[in-house]
Order: structure tokens, then C-alpha cells, then sequence
């Protein structure tokens, strides 16, 4: 079905992937307030816990929410047929695999490739928008300070390997999906770029709890479990960098429609360390009794800047750039999730 504006025009039609997730879900909401037609996936449509959410966007504007599954070739066809920009959302998003190999790395290299076989059998999209991670920029060894890292950066695949460091097959999974999808785009002549955020936090639709949302708040839940995580992505990328998930959203839309965007994008919109993060929060929200001597032995300040320059450089601005911005909603949301107690 074709959707045509009052005017005559043509409406755009955007097909994004995995619409039951935290970033998929704000981004439809973005496109439907955009004016977008939307076409969103799913594993399994009629699971109402997980896409309940889905229905009250659709009294935005057009969505259609399709059935498809990243290991099954050709079932993302329907929802692309049509579409002027896809963008790729959906991944495996088991972080501790049993065989990290079979189970995250494979999967999410060939469920990509088969999203992007549905885009070059469909001929109508303009440009694919890839969702990957900064997990794919900053997983490698870095010495020293003042370390900034852009787009020319990659996460060391053998290092990785080799060591095993925590959640290695996560970051190791985005570098060989981003190459794949490159490789597959330039043999094919498809327009892709790339987006890399970082850790992501603010209000979506989606009803689950995002693992960064959960990570980001865990100094004032007291979940220790994921407040470890935190320390760890200091350990291993030396930095914590975070970005909003509608800046994230509105730089994913910006580059699906300009047309001179190419690569890969980091979009960050703030670098800060696990110790600094635990200051500002105690302060700022003294009623959770925030524990500021967890992260003993981490440096005050980032051995690692995460550099969003060529993004900025396209014209974009980040609305949320301070942690004072970034955490006022995210504090309201997680009390809404039940992540905060109150």
C-alpha cells in the first residue's frame, strides 16, 4: 500500500528491524512523529508482553508490525518490500553465550547479511541505516592518557579472542557485522552507513528493561551485578560514554536522509569515568544513599575520549550533553520500569 500525503507526495516508508527492542522502539515512535510510514519486525507478533507497545504507537501514524526471524533468509522481504530507508536494529542479544562462536557471533553475521539481502531484493531502498555498538570501536589495549578514539578505530578481533575479556563476543560480533554488511553493501551497490553508540539511556516505548538503562542507574538501584558491568566497560574501553536515546534516534534519521552521509558514525554525547558518574549521582540524588567508594582503584578522569567530531561535523547537535540532562528523565523512567524503588 502506498501512503500519499495531502499534497500529492509520496509519504516515506521506513522498515526498522526488531521493533520490540529499547532502541528500535524509540526510533518507530521518532519516524511516526516524522511523518514516516513504518514497518517494524518481530519474532513473534502476537506475544502482547513484549509488543503491547507496538499498538499504541500505531495511533501516531501508519505502522505495520511484520513477522520475521534474523535466521530464517528471506523472511525480512515483506517489510522491506517498498521501504525508501531500512534500518537494522535487531541482534542476538545474548551477552553470555555457551558458545559464544556459535551462538552470538555466527547469528548475528548471517541474520545481517539476510536483512541485507531482503534490502537489495526489495531495489527501492535509498540508504541502510546499521545499528552496531561503540563495543565495536573501543575493545582493544590502549595505553596511557588523553587516548581519543574515532571512527578509524576498530575493536581488536584477536586481542579478543585471545584474551577473553568480559563480554569479548559481543564487541567481537559488531566488528564482524559491521565488516560483513560493508563488504556485502559495496559488492551490491547499496547505500549503508553505520551508526556506533555508546552506553544509552532515556525514555523508550518498548516495555522491557534495556541492559544499558539498567547499567546506567544501577549506583542508584544498589544492583550490584550490573554496577560491576559498569566498572568493566571502564576496564576494558577506558571510558564511560553515554548518549540519549533520542539524540541517538534523531542521528539515525539525519543520516538515513542525507545523502552524502557515508562510514561509520560514532554517536556519543559525553565521556566520564564510573567514579566521576558515582559523585555526580549522590549529589544529585541523595535519597538512594549512592555508594561513592565503589570504583577504588579507577582513575577520576576518562584515559579515553570517544570523538562524535564526524557526526557533529554533518550538522548534527546533541539536545542532551550533560549528565544533568541525560539522567533527568532516565531516574522518572526507571521508577516507571520498577528498576528504582521510588
Amino acid at each position: 500500500m502506498v501512503l500519499v500525503e495531502d499534497d500529492g507526495t509520496r509519504r516515506k516508508t521506513a522498515c526498522v528491524t526488531g521493533g520490540n527492542g529499547y532502541i528500535a522502539s524509540a526510533l518507530i515512535k521518532m519516524l511516526l512523529e516524522k511523518g514516516y510510514a513504518v514497518k517494524t519486525t518481530v519474532r513473534k507478533p502476537n506475544d502482547m508482553a513484549k509488543n503491547s507497545h507496538l499498538k499504541d504507537l500505531q495511533a501516531l501514524g501508519p505502522l505495520q508490525v511484520f513477522c520475521a526471524d534474523l535466521e530464517e533468509e528471506g523472511s525480512f522481504d515483506d517489510a522491506i518490500a517498498g521501504c525508501n530507508y531500512a534500518f537494522l536494529v535487531a541482534a542476538p542479544s545474548n551477552l553470555d553465550p555457551q558458545n559464544p562462536e556459535k551462538d552470538l557471533i555466527e547469528p548475528a553475521v548471517q541474520g545481517t547479511l539476510n536483512v541485507m539481502r531482503s534490502c537489495h531484493r526489495a531495489g527501492t531502498v535509498k540508504r541502510v541505516v546499521l545499528t552496531s555498538s561503540a563495543a565495536a570501536v573501543t575493545a582493544r589495549p590502549v595505553e596511557g592518557d588523553g587516548n581519543v578514539l574515532d571512527e578509524e578505530s576498530w575493536s581488536d578481533v584477536g586481542f579478543l579472542r585471545s584474551t577473553k575479556m568480559a563480554h569479548w563476543a559481543y564487541s567481537v560480533s559488531k566488528v564482524l557485522v559491521e565488516k560483513a554488511a560493508c563488504a556485502f553493501a559495496q559488492e551490491h551497490g547499496i547505500s549503508l552507513v553505520t551508526v556506533c553508540p555508546v552506553l544509552t539511556v532515556g525514555v523508550a516505548p518498548a516495555p522491557g528493561v534495556n541492559t544499558s538503562v539498567a547499567v546506567l542507574l544501577s549506583l542508584l538501584s544498589g544492583d550490584d551485578a550490573m554496577a560491576s558491568i559498569l566498572g568493566h566497560i571502564e576496564m576494558s574501553s577506558g571510558s564511560i560514554s553515554v548518549v540519549h536515546v533520542d539524540d541517538l534516534c534523531r542521528t539515525e534519521i539525519l543520516l538515513a536522509e542525507k545523502e552524502t552521509a557515508s562510514g561509520r558514525y560514532i554517536c556519543c554525547s559525553l565521556n566520564t569515568t564510573a567514579v566521576a558518574l558515582a559523585r555526580f549521582l549522590a549529589l544529585k540524588y541523595p535519597q538512594y544513599n549512592v555508594k561513592t567508594d565503589r570504583f577504588g582503584g579507577l582513575p577520576e578522569k576518562p584515559k579515553v575520549c570517544i570523538s562524535s567530531a564526524k557526526l557533529v561535523g554533518e550538522g548534527f547537535r546533541f539536545k542532551q550533553d550533560t549528565l544533568d540532562k541525560i539522567y533527568d528523565g532516565a531516574v522518572q523512567y526507571g521508577r516507571a520500569l520498577g528498576i528504582l524503588p521510588y
